[in-house]
């Protein structure tokens, strides 16, 4: 496997911390969620990578989409992380809605499970978390 690129973060306080990334243009304070007892109004772990995640998978989905020839350019995708309590233990759960405008749903399924098959970021969650992919 041959690095094309390594992002470096550094974090500090945890979920009620700071984020900074080696190039300063990621630069975020984090809170917990009033939902987990914070105090919020800052982005959370589980924001940002839903975020990371969805603009990640949209390029695998764009990608299966030129590759069986459709045109995917206008998709979209809702990616919702939740943190969940499992016993004594946490954990993560995720919900992708996509999105393909002129493309019918079942169609629109079947290029969204090609593209959770290719993203590497669902690659790496896979048999980790439960995740529901789901067109809309």
């Amino acid at each position: 496997m041959e690095k094309l690129y390594t992002a470096s973060v550094i974090a500090t306080g945890g979920r009620d911390g700071h984020v900074k990334s080696s190039d300063g243009i990621l630069d975020i304070e984090l809170r917990r969620p009033k939902e987990m007892g914070g105090q919020g109004g800052a982005s959370n772990p589980e924001q940002l990578f839903a975020a990371a995640w969805g603009a990640c998978y949209l390029g695998a989905l764009g990608s299966v989409a030129d590759h069986e020839g459709i045109d995917a350019s206008e998709a979209t995708v809702n990616v919702q992380v939740s943190f969940n309590e499992d016993g004594k233990a946490f954990a993560l759960s995720a919900e992708l809605d996509i999105h393909i405008p002129g493309l019918g749903h079942d169609e629109t399924q079947r290029i969204a499970e090609m593209a959770h098959k290719t993203c590497p970021y669902s690659k790496a969650v896979k048999g980790n978390i439960e995740v529901r992919v789901s067109a809309v």
